[in-house]
């Protein structure tokens, strides 16, 4: 399939900053089972862009924008091609042992409701792979789903005792979960695309990924009871939904934050073949931007749900 991916994030302060520091974990890799043909970051004001890799081996862009600066906006649009693969990892990026997926966070610490509910739920498993599609599909009917933005700061745990959950939500459940059961588990962000032609989102979207000895990692989505397929692009993944936010950063300046975010995907099945492997930034002029043209002319009105978690 391939993917198309349109996504804007605005951020406005009430009071000029001096300087912004942001990570961002938008840049999807080259596996298996997807294969990136077009890429771009870009920025609405002068920036430096310099891509890295955070702690998970995510890739990652650093931003550094020099103030005084009263608002940026990120856009980001690209396409990839994707392919089936029954929810199991191929070829990706590894840096990192299994068992650290064992460790708990702040918001994916031990639940001792979850806890019983996962030994509830794969009662009559017969394999470790068979037990976790039990847990996911028991979480997928367990709650009404949410659409819209995920409270900040809201654990596992207390989402749990929640009647509705974001993406988010259930998939910091499913980790602490299946760590329970003495699964590694880890969260993922991304982009999905359900059968409609054009879908609108508030943020990107989150799943969850499990180890399985003699299979590797698998991938599991609460919010549909399945597995990812070729309707999603894998971006980044950590602990928790905080490791692998899509932006992430820091400001130096007072005043008050808004941000914003818009995000259209689209697919279609017809195979093409990529003029460019691999993603670009839209950086110029030796890694800078600029597009003075758009400069304050993008207003937050048009935008949807928040999408950044600041540090």
């Amino acid at each position: 399939m391939r993917l198309s991916i349109d996504h804007h994030t605005i951020y406005r302060f009430t009071q000029p900053q001096g300087r912004l520091v942001q990570m961002l974990r938008l840049t999807p890799e080259n596996t298996h089972d997807q294969t990136v043909a077009s890429w771009r970051i870009d920025v609405d004001c002068d920036a430096r862009l310099r891509p890295g890799r955070d702690g998970f081996g995510n890739a990652v862009t650093m931003l550094y924008a020099e103030g005084p600066v009263d608002g940026i906006e990120i856009t980001v649009k690209g396409e990839v091609l994707t392919s089936h693969s029954d929810g199991v990892l191929h070829d990706v990026h590894e840096t990192l042992p299994p068992a650290l997926f064992l460790r708990a966070t702040e918001a994916t610490a031990f639940d001792p409701a979850i806890a019983e509910f996962a030994a509830d739920a794969v009662v009559g498993a017969r394999d470790r792979v068979g037990a976790l599609h039990r847990l996911n599909r028991a979480l997928h009917g367990q709650f009404v789903f949410d659409a819209g933005r995920p409270e900040p700061g809201l654990t596992a745990g207390a989402a749990f005792r929640k009647d509705s959950a974001t993406p988010r939500d259930m998939a910091q459940i499913f980790a602490v979960a299946a760590r329970s059961l003495g699964a590694p588990a880890r969260y993922v962000s991304g982009y999905h695309h359900n059968d409609h032609e054009v879908v609108h989102f508030p943020t990107p979207h989150g799943w969850a990924e499990a180890y399985v000895d003699g299979l590797g990692w698998v991938g599991f989505d609460p919010c549909t009871g399945m597995s990812p397929e070729e309707h999603y692009v894998r971006v980044a993944m950590a602990l928790d939904a905080a490791g692998a936010a899509p932006v992430a950063g820091s400001r130096l300046g007072e005043g008050v934050r808004n941000s914003t975010s818009t995000l259209w995907c689209s697919g279609k099945t017809k195979t093409v073949s990529p003029r460019r492997r691999g993603p670009r930034l839209g950086s110029r002029l030796r890694g800078r931007t600029r597009l003075s043209r758009f400069c304050g002319m993008t207003t937050p009105a048009k935008a949807g749900a928040q999408l950044a978690r600041w540090s």
